[in-house]
């Protein structure tokens, strides 16, 4: 590593191996002092602290039977509005702006907080129960689609947009979205759990991913600095991917860390940040399936592109 290259705040914390931090959290965390041992052979406690029981299980497959509903347009997606969700439908709408009439789409919330994603009809489409789930039925049989990057490379190739045709220009834009899929469980897994949600702050885990997470951002900056988008000149699904979870660090307080991270010591993700948060099918997609925040910025489901002006959650309530 050149040294030179690393933003002090952050080498400070890759060289710190030995530092009052680290040093302060393996106090804090000797075995002394915390009581939870590891069983010889985990098992699942439903009702336990923070476990998520409603969002996560350790078993596979269907809890309820539940078909899932089709509406009018081609594409069925069934989805909430959280990073992973935007990013399928932030594309949707930039292909409607672009005039792809074909990615008409109907978006179904599903709550995941109320286990609606563990319904037969979504396992279905997606056997490993994680919106955001397609289906395709512009296709005979209807074509399932899962896993969010997979639902962006599959539309991208599909309707020709959004993805270089030269193999140098795809595969650079590859290259940011395979990086932005094993980035992402890190942010939002790792640090915004631990972070944000956790039922109790465990000093280790935060600096642990706290640590990771600014070394994402510094990847990001760094490529930023030399480019306007990450796959080069052009915006590709690489942006559509990557702007819900590190856009929403450094421009919309995400798990409230925003002054926690210094996020916006990064001057080329808060550059490009902006510029992709100025877009209209930006501003439209991140508000489909949306539950939470300003009820102005919530489209619980879209079938039609009225929607955002008569069935946001402000109308719905008025």
């Amino acid at each position: 590593m050149n040294a030179s290259r690393v933003k002090p705040q952050l080498f400070a914390l890759l060289h710190s191996e030995t530092s009052d931090t680290f040093s302060s959290t393996r106090r804090t965390h000797t075995m002394s002092e915390n009581s939870y041992q590891p069983a010889t052979v985990w098992k699942w406690d439903p009702e336990a602290k923070g476990n998520g029981a409603k969002t996560n299980r350790p078993i596979a497959g269907a809890t309820h039977e539940k078909a899932l509903p089709v509406g009018k347009h081609p594409l069925q997606l069934y989805s909430l509005g959280t990073p992973n969700g935007q990013k399928v439908t932030i594309l949707l709408e930039e292909l409607l702006a672009v005039g792809v009439k074909e990615a008409e789409y109907d978006a179904w919330l599903i709550r995941i907080g109320d286990g609606d994603q563990f319904g037969s009809g979504f396992v279905d489409i997606n056997p490993n129960a994680k919106i955001p789930a397609l289906s395709d039925h512009s296709v005979n049989p209807p074509q399932r689609v899962f896993e969010s990057g997979n639902i962006l490379l599959y539309l991208a190739d599909k309707f020709g947009h959004f993805l270089p045709d030269d193999l140098a220009g795809r595969t650079e834009a590859l290259n940011w979205l395979f990086w932005l899929q094993g980035a992402a469980p890190f942010v939002g897994g790792g640090f915004g759990h631990f972070y944000h949600y956790a039922p109790e702050k465990i000093e280790y885990a935060i600096n642990r991913y706290t640590l990771e997470t600014k070394r994402l951002l510094d990847v990001l900056d760094r490529r930023l600095a030399e480019s306007r988008f990450l796959g080069g000149d052009a915006y590709t699904i690489a942006d559509i991917a990557t702007w819900p979870w590190f856009g929403g660090l450094v421009l919309n307080n995400q798990y409230g860390a925003t002054e926690f991270l210094d996020a916006k010591s990064y001057k080329n993700v808060v550059r490009w940040a902006q510029e992709i948060a100025e877009r209209l099918a930006v501003i439209r997609g991140r508000k489909v399936n949306r539950v939470m925040g300003d009820p102005a910025e919530q489209l619980h489901e879209r079938h039609d592109a009225s929607d955002f002006d008569t069935n946001t959650e402000d109308k719905r309530q008025a």
